[in-house]
């Protein structure tokens, strides 16, 4: 496969956070992660334009694709996004940024606002892409959300349900994210989802990313729960982007909008919907990327 030709593979961290990235660019250094059911791939399209002003970083998160599996505890707090966001700022460490920028879609969206919120100082800018914050979107969460997003209510069942789901047919799962929420076929070249059917195909990662989800019902709302009510807020400029056809634009309409939940975690917060589904850096890479580009240039 030819995507990524001119990136480099680096290998972070230590066993079993392990972590395998593709960095490419030069300039100030961004981090770019990846949502489900994708992996550093998604961004292949996207690192290219932006590699002439920025230097891109673009890991699997733990449990996904080429990274590690750590072990996992009743609490699933390997899987929280709390470890997550240390293990890669660890990683960002071992390579050289003290300081960064970070985007982040879908579950890489959430591990990027917990990275913003636990190390501050290390943080300059975070876009997160087609998502709020995961206290609010369990508290609003309806029969919508439960039939629209299963992955939230699926993947988060007791092991091992979803392990054997998953191992029966991968490709079916894949296939059903990437057709059912919003982004036509055509976004995903036949590479891409074969890459993707890959790296959902070994059971210690079908195990991984079923744990990550389990930490997304419990430990990772008891971290933003414990944040709200301290009164911990993200100070580093705040850029949120959503699709204007997906759930964000509707669903929380009655809170403010997206824009409205951020601003109450954030003190300086921008943003607007875009054209696409759910998975709109594939769909949409040149635009996301004069976004992304606009916004890490502000500084």
């Amino acid at each position: 496969m030819a995507l990524f030709a001119e990136a480099e593979t680096l290998r972070l961290g230590a066993a079993p956070f392990d972590i395998v990235a593709r960095r490419l660019g030069a300039g100030p250094p961004v981090l770019l992660l990846h949502g489900f059911p994708e992996t550093h791939l998604m961004w292949r399209d996207i690192a290219p334009r932006l590699a002439a002003r920025f230097t891109l970083i673009c890991p699997d998160l733990p449990g996904y694709g080429q990274s590690g599996c750590p072990p996992t505890d009743r609490a699933h707090a390997p899987y929280s996004k709390r470890t997550m966001a240390a293990a890669l700022v660890s990683a960002m460490s071992d390579i050289g940024y003290q300081s960064f920028s970070v985007a982040g879609h879908d579950r890489g969206g959430r591990v990027a606002y917990r990275m913003t919120l636990d190390h501050p100082d290390r943080i300059e800018r975070l876009a997160v892409l087609d998502i709020v914050p995961t206290l609010d979107t369990w508290e609003a969460a309806d029969a919508r959300f439960a039939l629209a997003f299963w992955p939230w209510s699926l993947l988060a069942q007791p092991a091992p349900l979803p392990e054997r789901l998953i191992a029966a047919d991968p490709a079916a799962i894949i296939d059903a994210a990437l057709s059912g929420w919003g982004s036509p076929p055509s976004s995903f070249g036949a590479d891409i989802r074969d890459a993707y059917i890959a790296a959902l195909s070994a059971p210690d990662h079908i195990h991984a990313i079923a744990e990550e989800y389990r930490a997304a019902a419990g430990i990772d709302r008891e971290h933003d729960r414990a944040d709200r009510q301290a009164g911990r807020r993200i100070g580093a400029p705040l850029l949120a982007l959503w699709s204007q056809s997906g759930a964000l634009a509707e669903w929380y309409e009655p809170d403010g909008g997206p824009l409205g939940i951020w601003r109450r975690w954030a003190d300086q917060v921008a943003g607007r919907a875009v054209p696409g589904g759910h998975f709109f850096p594939e769909e949409h890479p040149a635009a996301t990327a004069a976004a992304l580009a606009d916004f890490f240039a502000a500084a």
